[in-house]
Protein backbone atom coordinates (compact mmCIF):
# COMPACT_ATOMS: atom_id res chain seq x y z
CA UNK A 1 0.00 0.00 0.00
CA UNK A 2 1.84 3.30 -1.16
CA UNK A 3 0.88 6.96 0.17
CA UNK A 4 2.51 10.67 -0.01
CA UNK A 5 5.00 11.19 -2.40
CA UNK A 6 8.08 12.76 -3.09
CA UNK A 7 9.33 14.15 -5.82
CA UNK A 8 12.76 14.75 -6.59
CA UNK A 9 14.49 13.27 -4.43
CA UNK A 10 18.81 12.89 -4.60
CA UNK A 11 19.31 9.17 -5.34
CA UNK A 12 22.51 6.65 -4.21
CA UNK A 13 22.90 3.77 -6.01
CA UNK A 14 24.78 1.22 -3.86
CA UNK A 15 27.02 -1.48 -4.05
CA UNK A 16 26.72 -5.06 -2.01
CA UNK A 17 24.83 -3.02 0.59
CA UNK A 18 20.95 -3.18 2.01
CA UNK A 19 19.13 -0.26 4.11
CA UNK A 20 16.61 -1.27 6.69
CA UNK A 21 14.54 0.72 8.15
CA UNK A 22 15.96 2.34 11.29
CA UNK A 23 19.23 1.01 11.29
CA UNK A 24 22.26 3.46 11.28
CA UNK A 25 24.88 1.97 8.76
CA UNK A 26 28.10 4.06 7.67
CA UNK A 27 29.12 3.55 3.83
CA UNK A 28 31.78 5.25 1.77
CA UNK A 29 30.99 7.19 -1.13
CA UNK A 30 33.77 7.31 -4.15
CA UNK A 31 31.74 8.03 -7.15
CA UNK A 32 31.20 11.30 -8.79
CA UNK A 33 27.49 11.41 -8.94
CA UNK A 34 26.92 10.07 -5.57
CA UNK A 35 28.77 12.43 -3.83
CA UNK A 36 27.29 15.12 -5.61
CA UNK A 37 24.12 13.47 -4.62
CA UNK A 38 24.98 13.41 -1.16
CA UNK A 39 25.95 16.97 -0.94
CA UNK A 40 22.33 18.04 -2.81
CA UNK A 41 20.86 16.02 -0.34
CA UNK A 42 22.47 18.04 2.77
CA UNK A 43 21.48 21.28 0.81
CA UNK A 44 18.36 20.21 0.79
CA UNK A 45 16.26 18.57 4.17
CA UNK A 46 18.98 15.49 4.61
CA UNK A 47 17.14 12.87 3.00
CA UNK A 48 18.42 10.58 0.43
CA UNK A 49 16.77 7.52 -1.30
CA UNK A 50 19.02 4.23 -1.03
CA UNK A 51 18.89 1.41 -3.14
CA UNK A 52 20.68 -1.36 -4.19
CA UNK A 53 22.71 -2.24 -7.86
CA UNK A 54 21.74 -4.90 -9.09
CA UNK A 55 25.45 -6.02 -10.50
CA UNK A 56 27.82 -4.55 -8.04
CA UNK A 57 30.01 -4.36 -11.29
CA UNK A 58 28.57 -1.66 -13.05
CA UNK A 59 30.12 1.81 -12.96
CA UNK A 60 27.35 3.93 -14.01
CA UNK A 61 24.04 2.50 -13.22
CA UNK A 62 20.82 3.10 -14.71
CA UNK A 63 17.02 2.38 -13.54
CA UNK A 64 17.89 -1.43 -14.98
CA UNK A 65 20.51 -1.81 -13.61
CA UNK A 66 19.08 -0.79 -9.49
CA UNK A 67 16.00 -2.64 -7.74
CA UNK A 68 12.16 -0.84 -7.38
CA UNK A 69 12.59 -0.75 -3.43
CA UNK A 70 14.65 0.92 -1.56
CA UNK A 71 15.19 2.81 1.79
CA UNK A 72 14.70 6.72 1.97
CA UNK A 73 17.13 7.38 4.60
CA UNK A 74 19.04 10.52 6.78
CA UNK A 75 22.84 11.74 6.54
CA UNK A 76 23.39 12.02 9.71
CA UNK A 77 26.93 12.44 9.27
CA UNK A 78 29.14 13.65 6.31
CA UNK A 79 33.16 13.47 6.37
CA UNK A 80 35.58 14.09 3.30
CA UNK A 81 38.60 12.10 3.50
CA UNK A 82 41.99 12.90 1.71
CA UNK A 83 41.43 10.48 -1.17
CA UNK A 84 38.84 12.27 -2.23
CA UNK A 85 35.95 9.52 -0.78
CA UNK A 86 33.56 10.54 1.33
CA UNK A 87 32.78 8.87 4.38
CA UNK A 88 28.65 8.89 5.36
CA UNK A 89 26.63 7.84 8.38
CA UNK A 90 23.02 7.26 7.20
CA UNK A 91 19.72 5.96 9.25
CA UNK A 92 17.28 3.88 7.37
CA UNK A 93 13.55 5.73 7.93
CA UNK A 94 11.43 4.07 5.84
CA UNK A 95 10.80 1.78 2.61
CA UNK A 96 10.33 3.65 -1.06
CA UNK A 97 9.20 2.40 -3.75
CA UNK A 98 11.16 3.45 -7.02
CA UNK A 99 8.22 5.47 -9.44
CA UNK A 100 10.59 7.17 -11.73
CA UNK A 101 14.62 8.00 -12.22
CA UNK A 102 15.55 11.47 -13.17
CA UNK A 103 18.95 12.15 -14.50
CA UNK A 104 20.28 15.83 -13.52
CA UNK A 105 22.72 17.13 -14.85
CA UNK A 106 25.60 16.12 -12.18
CA UNK A 107 23.38 13.03 -10.12
CA UNK A 108 20.53 10.52 -10.18
CA UNK A 109 17.08 11.62 -8.38
CA UNK A 110 13.80 9.69 -8.52
CA UNK A 111 9.64 10.51 -7.58
CA UNK A 112 8.88 8.41 -5.24
CA UNK A 113 5.94 7.12 -3.27
CA UNK A 114 6.30 5.30 0.69
CA UNK A 115 5.86 1.49 1.00
CA UNK A 116 3.64 1.32 4.55
CA UNK A 117 3.79 -2.67 6.40
CA UNK A 118 0.18 -4.66 6.22
CA UNK A 119 -1.89 -3.65 9.34
CA UNK A 120 -1.82 -7.53 10.67
CA UNK A 121 1.56 -7.11 12.33
CA UNK A 122 0.20 -4.96 15.92
CA UNK A 123 0.54 -7.39 18.36
CA UNK A 124 3.14 -9.94 17.73
CA UNK A 125 4.75 -10.60 21.76
CA UNK A 126 5.65 -14.32 20.99
CA UNK A 127 7.23 -13.30 17.63
CA UNK A 128 9.41 -10.92 19.39
CA UNK A 129 10.52 -13.31 22.16
CA UNK A 130 11.46 -16.36 19.91
CA UNK A 131 13.53 -13.62 17.58
CA UNK A 132 15.10 -12.34 20.45
CA UNK A 133 15.67 -15.72 22.27
CA UNK A 134 17.26 -17.34 18.41
CA UNK A 135 19.66 -14.46 17.72
CA UNK A 136 20.78 -14.60 21.45
CA UNK A 137 21.69 -18.01 20.84
CA UNK A 138 23.19 -17.15 17.48
CA UNK A 139 25.68 -14.23 19.12
CA UNK A 140 26.60 -17.02 21.45
CA UNK A 141 27.90 -19.69 18.98
CA UNK A 142 29.31 -17.41 16.56
CA UNK A 143 30.53 -14.84 18.35
CA UNK A 144 30.48 -12.57 15.58
CA UNK A 145 28.37 -9.82 17.32
CA UNK A 146 29.41 -7.79 20.41
CA UNK A 147 27.31 -7.57 23.20
CA UNK A 148 26.39 -3.92 22.91
CA UNK A 149 24.29 -4.91 19.83
CA UNK A 150 22.52 -7.94 21.94
CA UNK A 151 21.73 -5.06 24.74
CA UNK A 152 20.27 -3.45 21.67
CA UNK A 153 17.85 -6.03 20.15
CA UNK A 154 16.64 -6.66 23.60
CA UNK A 155 15.33 -2.92 23.69
CA UNK A 156 13.41 -3.41 20.90
CA UNK A 157 9.65 -3.90 21.50
CA UNK A 158 8.29 -3.24 17.81
CA UNK A 159 8.27 -7.00 15.60
CA UNK A 160 9.16 -4.51 11.78
CA UNK A 161 12.09 -2.42 13.56
CA UNK A 162 13.80 -5.72 15.33
CA UNK A 163 13.49 -7.68 12.02
CA UNK A 164 15.19 -5.15 10.10
CA UNK A 165 17.65 -4.69 12.88
CA UNK A 166 18.53 -8.08 12.97
CA UNK A 167 18.33 -8.54 8.97
CA UNK A 168 21.90 -6.17 9.23
CA UNK A 169 24.23 -8.83 11.71
CA UNK A 170 23.27 -11.98 9.81
CA UNK A 171 25.35 -13.36 7.02
CA UNK A 172 22.94 -13.23 4.28
CA UNK A 173 23.55 -13.00 0.36
CA UNK A 174 22.59 -9.32 -1.02
CA UNK A 175 19.56 -10.58 -3.59
CA UNK A 176 18.62 -12.52 0.20
CA UNK A 177 18.62 -9.24 1.61
CA UNK A 178 16.61 -7.06 -0.84
CA UNK A 179 14.15 -9.85 -1.15
CA UNK A 180 13.31 -9.16 2.86
CA UNK A 181 13.34 -5.68 2.30
CA UNK A 182 10.35 -5.62 -0.21
CA UNK A 183 8.20 -7.96 2.06
CA UNK A 184 5.85 -6.07 3.24
CA UNK A 185 3.91 -7.93 6.21
CA UNK A 186 5.89 -7.73 9.38
CA UNK A 187 4.84 -11.15 10.08
CA UNK A 188 5.96 -13.05 6.80
CA UNK A 189 9.49 -10.74 7.22
CA UNK A 190 10.34 -12.10 10.82
CA UNK A 191 9.64 -15.81 9.72
CA UNK A 192 11.83 -15.38 7.34
CA UNK A 193 14.53 -13.91 9.61
CA UNK A 194 14.04 -16.62 11.65
CA UNK A 195 14.52 -19.32 9.43
CA UNK A 196 18.07 -17.42 8.43
CA UNK A 197 19.03 -17.83 11.75
CA UNK A 198 18.06 -21.37 11.95
CA UNK A 199 19.86 -22.30 9.00
CA UNK A 200 22.99 -20.45 10.34
CA UNK A 201 22.44 -21.83 13.55
CA UNK A 202 22.59 -25.32 11.83
CA UNK A 203 25.52 -24.22 10.09
CA UNK A 204 27.15 -23.10 12.80
CA UNK A 205 26.69 -26.38 14.95
CA UNK A 206 27.81 -28.71 12.02
CA UNK A 207 31.28 -26.83 12.03
CA UNK A 208 31.82 -26.88 15.00
CA UNK A 209 31.35 -30.46 15.42
CA UNK A 210 33.71 -30.97 12.34
CA UNK A 211 36.64 -28.47 13.68
CA UNK A 212 36.53 -30.52 17.18
CA UNK A 213 37.09 -33.67 15.29
CA UNK A 214 39.60 -32.06 13.53
CA UNK A 215 41.29 -30.88 16.68
CA UNK A 216 40.72 -34.28 18.16
CA UNK A 217 42.54 -35.90 15.34
CA UNK A 218 44.97 -33.28 15.22
CA UNK A 219 45.83 -33.97 19.14
CA UNK A 220 45.90 -38.03 18.76
CA UNK A 221 48.29 -37.20 16.07
CA UNK A 222 50.71 -35.06 17.92
CA UNK A 223 50.97 -37.59 20.85
CA UNK A 224 51.65 -39.86 18.73
CA UNK A 225 54.65 -37.85 17.30
CA UNK A 226 55.76 -37.10 20.47
CA UNK A 227 55.69 -40.52 21.69
CA UNK A 228 57.76 -41.84 18.79
CA UNK A 229 60.11 -39.34 19.21
CA UNK A 230 60.57 -40.22 23.04
CA UNK A 231 60.60 -43.80 21.73
CA UNK A 232 63.76 -42.51 19.34
CA UNK A 233 65.32 -40.84 22.04
CA UNK A 234 65.09 -43.46 24.02
CA UNK A 235 66.68 -46.05 21.29
CA UNK A 236 69.34 -43.88 20.81
CA UNK A 237 70.17 -43.67 24.36
CA UNK A 238 70.37 -47.47 24.82
CA UNK A 239 71.95 -47.63 21.64
CA UNK A 240 69.12 -49.22 19.59
CA UNK A 241 70.00 -48.23 15.50
CA UNK A 242 67.88 -45.44 14.66
CA UNK A 243 65.11 -46.07 12.11
CA UNK A 244 66.39 -43.92 9.38
CA UNK A 245 69.86 -45.29 9.89
CA UNK A 246 68.13 -48.83 9.48
CA UNK A 247 66.44 -47.90 6.44
CA UNK A 248 69.90 -45.83 5.10
CA UNK A 249 72.07 -49.18 5.91
CA UNK A 250 69.41 -51.18 4.20
CA UNK A 251 69.77 -49.39 1.49
CA UNK A 252 73.26 -49.13 1.21
CA UNK A 253 73.21 -53.28 1.51
CA UNK A 254 70.72 -53.79 -1.49
CA UNK A 255 73.17 -51.39 -3.54
CA UNK A 256 76.26 -53.21 -2.60
CA UNK A 257 74.57 -57.14 -2.47
CA UNK A 258 75.16 -56.97 -6.09
CA UNK A 259 71.86 -58.11 -7.18
CA UNK A 260 70.22 -57.89 -11.05
CA UNK A 261 68.64 -54.68 -11.46
CA UNK A 262 65.41 -56.21 -11.36
CA UNK A 263 66.17 -57.77 -8.20
CA UNK A 264 67.33 -54.46 -7.66
CA UNK A 265 64.53 -52.34 -8.17
CA UNK A 266 62.08 -54.57 -6.52
CA UNK A 267 63.93 -54.40 -3.42
CA UNK A 268 64.05 -50.31 -3.53
CA UNK A 269 60.53 -50.39 -4.29
CA UNK A 270 60.18 -52.76 -1.24
CA UNK A 271 62.22 -50.23 0.90
CA UNK A 272 60.36 -47.41 0.12
CA UNK A 273 56.96 -48.88 0.98
CA UNK A 274 58.68 -50.19 4.34
CA UNK A 275 59.93 -46.50 4.83
CA UNK A 276 56.11 -45.45 5.01
CA UNK A 277 55.30 -47.92 7.12
CA UNK A 278 54.37 -47.71 11.02
CA UNK A 279 57.23 -50.27 12.59
CA UNK A 280 54.48 -51.84 14.54
CA UNK A 281 52.44 -52.81 12.05
CA UNK A 282 52.05 -56.31 10.39
CA UNK A 283 52.38 -55.35 6.85
CA UNK A 284 56.00 -53.60 7.90
CA UNK A 285 57.11 -56.78 9.18
CA UNK A 286 56.25 -59.13 5.92
CA UNK A 287 57.96 -56.21 3.85
CA UNK A 288 61.33 -56.23 6.58
CA UNK A 289 61.35 -60.21 5.87
CA UNK A 290 61.33 -59.91 2.29
CA UNK A 291 63.80 -57.51 2.70
CA UNK A 292 66.06 -59.80 4.82
CA UNK A 293 65.64 -62.86 2.93
CA UNK A 294 66.52 -60.77 -0.54
CA UNK A 295 69.77 -59.83 1.22
CA UNK A 296 70.66 -63.27 2.45
CA UNK A 297 70.91 -64.70 -0.85
CA UNK A 298 74.18 -64.65 -2.22
CA UNK A 299 74.17 -62.67 -5.42
CA UNK A 300 77.52 -62.58 -6.86
CA UNK A 301 79.67 -64.20 -4.15
CA UNK A 302 81.51 -67.31 -5.34
CA UNK A 303 83.69 -70.61 -4.38
CA UNK A 304 87.21 -70.39 -5.89
CA UNK A 305 86.74 -73.85 -8.42
CA UNK A 306 89.32 -76.10 -8.45
CA UNK A 307 89.50 -77.47 -12.33
CA UNK A 308 92.77 -80.02 -11.27
CA UNK A 309 91.90 -83.58 -12.85
CA UNK A 310 94.75 -84.96 -10.97
CA UNK A 311 93.85 -83.76 -7.40
CA UNK A 312 90.15 -84.63 -8.36
CA UNK A 313 91.09 -88.11 -9.24
CA UNK A 314 93.21 -88.26 -5.93
CA UNK A 315 90.43 -87.03 -3.97
CA UNK A 316 87.99 -89.67 -5.59
CA UNK A 317 90.06 -92.78 -4.68
CA UNK A 318 90.78 -91.32 -1.23
CA UNK A 319 87.26 -91.16 -0.29
CA UNK A 320 86.02 -94.62 -2.58
CA UNK A 321 87.70 -97.73 -2.96
CA UNK A 322 87.15 -98.83 -6.59
CA UNK A 323 84.60 -98.03 -8.17
CA UNK A 324 86.73 -97.24 -11.22
CA UNK A 325 84.08 -97.32 -13.76
CA UNK A 326 81.93 -94.79 -11.71
CA UNK A 327 84.82 -92.72 -10.96
CA UNK A 328 85.97 -92.58 -14.73
CA UNK A 329 82.63 -91.15 -15.46
CA UNK A 330 82.89 -88.91 -13.15
CA UNK A 331 86.44 -87.69 -14.28
CA UNK A 332 84.97 -87.60 -17.99
CA UNK A 333 82.21 -85.47 -16.31
CA UNK A 334 84.37 -82.99 -14.88
CA UNK A 335 87.01 -82.87 -17.70
CA UNK A 336 84.09 -81.57 -19.83
CA UNK A 337 83.13 -79.03 -17.74
CA UNK A 338 86.76 -77.76 -17.62
CA UNK A 339 86.76 -77.86 -21.50
CA UNK A 340 83.40 -75.52 -21.89
CA UNK A 341 84.01 -73.45 -18.56
CA UNK A 342 79.67 -73.48 -18.04
CA UNK A 343 77.72 -76.42 -16.34
CA UNK A 344 75.41 -76.59 -19.54
CA UNK A 345 75.64 -80.48 -19.96
CA UNK A 346 73.02 -82.93 -18.48
CA UNK A 347 72.64 -83.68 -14.40
CA UNK A 348 74.70 -86.03 -13.01
CA UNK A 349 72.00 -89.03 -11.58
CA UNK A 350 73.91 -91.75 -9.11
CA UNK A 351 71.39 -94.87 -9.19
CA UNK A 352 72.30 -97.90 -6.96
CA UNK A 353 70.36 -99.59 -4.00
CA UNK A 354 70.89 -98.16 -0.27
CA UNK A 355 74.40 -97.95 1.30
CA UNK A 356 76.39 -97.84 -1.83
CA UNK A 357 77.88 -94.83 -1.23
CA UNK A 358 75.94 -92.02 -3.26
CA UNK A 359 75.86 -89.56 -1.15
CA UNK A 360 79.24 -89.97 0.20
CA UNK A 361 80.03 -89.65 -3.77
CA UNK A 362 78.67 -86.73 -3.92
CA UNK A 363 80.72 -85.04 -0.88
CA UNK A 364 83.62 -86.36 -2.55
CA UNK A 365 82.65 -84.71 -6.14
CA UNK A 366 82.52 -81.41 -4.40
CA UNK A 367 85.62 -81.60 -2.19
CA UNK A 368 87.45 -82.47 -5.85
CA UNK A 369 85.88 -79.12 -7.24
CA UNK A 370 86.30 -77.26 -3.84
CA UNK A 371 82.90 -76.31 -4.05
CA UNK A 372 80.60 -76.00 -1.10
CA UNK A 373 78.23 -78.87 -0.51
CA UNK A 374 74.69 -78.93 -0.02
CA UNK A 375 72.33 -81.54 0.56
CA UNK A 376 68.70 -81.63 0.57
CA UNK A 377 66.72 -84.79 0.51
CA UNK A 378 63.05 -85.20 -1.84
CA UNK A 379 62.08 -88.24 0.05
CA UNK A 380 58.35 -87.61 0.81
CA UNK A 381 58.09 -84.03 -0.60
CA UNK A 382 55.09 -83.70 -2.01
CA UNK A 383 54.30 -79.85 -2.14
CA UNK A 384 55.84 -77.55 -5.15
CA UNK A 385 55.77 -74.63 -2.52
CA UNK A 386 58.62 -76.77 -1.14
CA UNK A 387 60.76 -76.00 -4.62
CA UNK A 388 59.28 -72.64 -5.50
CA UNK A 389 58.49 -71.20 -2.24
CA UNK A 390 55.14 -69.82 -1.36
CA UNK A 391 53.28 -66.39 -2.42
CA UNK A 392 53.67 -63.24 0.44
CA UNK A 393 49.94 -63.13 0.51
CA UNK A 394 50.03 -65.89 2.68
CA UNK A 395 51.12 -65.84 6.46
CA UNK A 396 54.33 -66.93 7.41
CA UNK A 397 55.35 -67.50 3.17
CA UNK A 398 59.21 -68.40 2.66
CA UNK A 399 61.17 -69.19 -0.26
CA UNK A 400 61.66 -72.66 -1.17
CA UNK A 401 64.27 -75.20 -0.10
CA UNK A 402 66.53 -74.42 -3.04
CA UNK A 403 66.84 -70.60 -2.13
CA UNK A 404 66.95 -71.67 2.04
CA UNK A 405 70.12 -73.92 1.34
CA UNK A 406 71.73 -70.90 -1.33
CA UNK A 407 71.04 -68.75 1.53
CA UNK A 408 72.55 -71.01 3.90
CA UNK A 409 75.59 -71.75 2.08
CA UNK A 410 76.09 -68.12 1.19
CA UNK A 411 77.52 -68.80 -2.43
CA UNK A 412 75.76 -68.97 -5.58
CA UNK A 413 77.80 -71.73 -6.63
CA UNK A 414 78.03 -74.80 -4.43
CA UNK A 415 77.24 -78.72 -5.62
CA UNK A 416 73.78 -79.23 -4.83
CA UNK A 417 73.18 -82.72 -3.97
CA UNK A 418 68.91 -83.50 -4.66
CA UNK A 419 68.96 -86.90 -2.45
CA UNK A 420 66.02 -89.50 -3.08
CA UNK A 421 64.84 -87.94 -6.66
CA UNK A 422 62.82 -90.94 -7.16
CA UNK A 423 60.75 -90.98 -3.75
CA UNK A 424 59.01 -87.48 -4.36
CA UNK A 425 55.16 -87.63 -4.06
CA UNK A 426 52.39 -85.41 -5.89
CA UNK A 427 49.12 -84.60 -4.83
CA UNK A 428 46.35 -81.57 -5.18
CA UNK A 429 49.27 -79.07 -3.94
CA UNK A 430 51.05 -79.76 -6.90
CA UNK A 431 54.32 -81.87 -8.53
CA UNK A 432 57.59 -81.18 -7.14
CA UNK A 433 59.07 -83.08 -9.92
CA UNK A 434 57.57 -80.81 -12.76
CA UNK A 435 58.91 -77.93 -10.64
CA UNK A 436 62.05 -79.48 -9.96
CA UNK A 437 62.55 -79.11 -14.30
CA UNK A 438 63.34 -75.56 -14.36
CA UNK A 439 65.50 -75.93 -11.86
CA UNK A 440 67.71 -78.62 -13.46
CA UNK A 441 67.28 -77.36 -17.02
CA UNK A 442 70.21 -75.67 -18.01
CA UNK A 443 68.76 -73.80 -21.05
CA UNK A 444 65.86 -72.54 -18.11
CA UNK A 445 68.31 -72.09 -14.52
CA UNK A 446 69.63 -69.00 -15.35
CA UNK A 447 65.87 -67.33 -14.54
CA UNK A 448 64.93 -69.51 -11.63
CA UNK A 449 61.56 -67.87 -10.63
CA UNK A 450 60.52 -67.81 -6.97
CA UNK A 451 56.83 -67.34 -6.32
CA UNK A 452 58.38 -65.54 -3.00
CA UNK A 453 60.69 -63.22 -4.20
CA UNK A 454 59.18 -62.78 -7.57
CA UNK A 455 62.18 -62.03 -9.38
CA UNK A 456 64.78 -63.87 -11.24
CA UNK A 457 67.29 -66.09 -9.59
CA UNK A 458 70.58 -67.36 -11.60
CA UNK A 459 70.95 -71.26 -10.36
CA UNK A 460 73.24 -71.48 -13.61
CA UNK A 461 76.23 -71.95 -11.57
CA UNK A 462 75.04 -74.11 -9.25
CA UNK A 463 76.00 -77.91 -10.12
CA UNK A 464 73.63 -80.32 -9.32
CA UNK A 465 73.65 -83.96 -8.57
CA UNK A 466 70.94 -86.37 -7.91
CA UNK A 467 70.51 -89.88 -6.51
CA UNK A 468 67.92 -92.33 -6.86
CA UNK A 469 67.16 -96.11 -5.50
CA UNK A 470 65.46 -97.00 -8.74
CA UNK A 471 65.00 -95.66 -12.15
CA UNK A 472 61.30 -94.64 -11.33
CA UNK A 473 61.96 -91.00 -12.26
CA UNK A 474 59.07 -88.91 -14.65
CA UNK A 475 60.34 -89.16 -17.81
CA UNK A 476 60.82 -85.33 -18.59
CA UNK A 477 63.28 -85.21 -15.61
CA UNK A 478 65.31 -88.23 -16.84
CA UNK A 479 65.60 -86.64 -20.06
CA UNK A 480 67.61 -83.82 -18.23
CA UNK A 481 70.00 -86.74 -16.33
CA UNK A 482 73.35 -88.69 -16.95
CA UNK A 483 72.83 -92.12 -15.13
CA UNK A 484 75.72 -93.87 -13.50
CA UNK A 485 74.80 -96.67 -11.82
CA UNK A 486 76.57 -98.22 -8.65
Amino acid sequence: MTDNKTNNIPLLPLRDVVIFPSVVTPLFVGREKSIIALQASMAADKKIMLVAQKDAQVDDPSEQDIYNIGTVSTILQLIKLPDGTVKVLVEGNKRARIEKVKNFKDYLAADIGYVEDSEEALENSDSLEVLKGKFQQYVKLTKKTSPEVLNTVNAIDDLSRLTDTLIGHLSIEVSEKQNILEITSANDRSSKVLTYIDEQLDLTKVEKRVRGRVRKQMEKSQKEYYLNEQMKALKKELGDIDESEEAEALEKQILTSGMSKEAEKKAISELKKYKMMSPMSAEASVVRGYIDWMLSIPWKKKSRITKDLMKANKVLDEDHYGLEEVKERILEYLAVQKRVKKLKGPVLCLVGPPGVGKTSLGESISRATNRKFIRMSLGGVRDEAEIRGHRRTYIGSMPGRILQKLSKSGVKNPLFLLDEVDKMGMDFRGDPASALLEVLDPEQNHTFNDHYLEVDYDLSDTMFVCTANSMNIPPALLDRMEIIRL
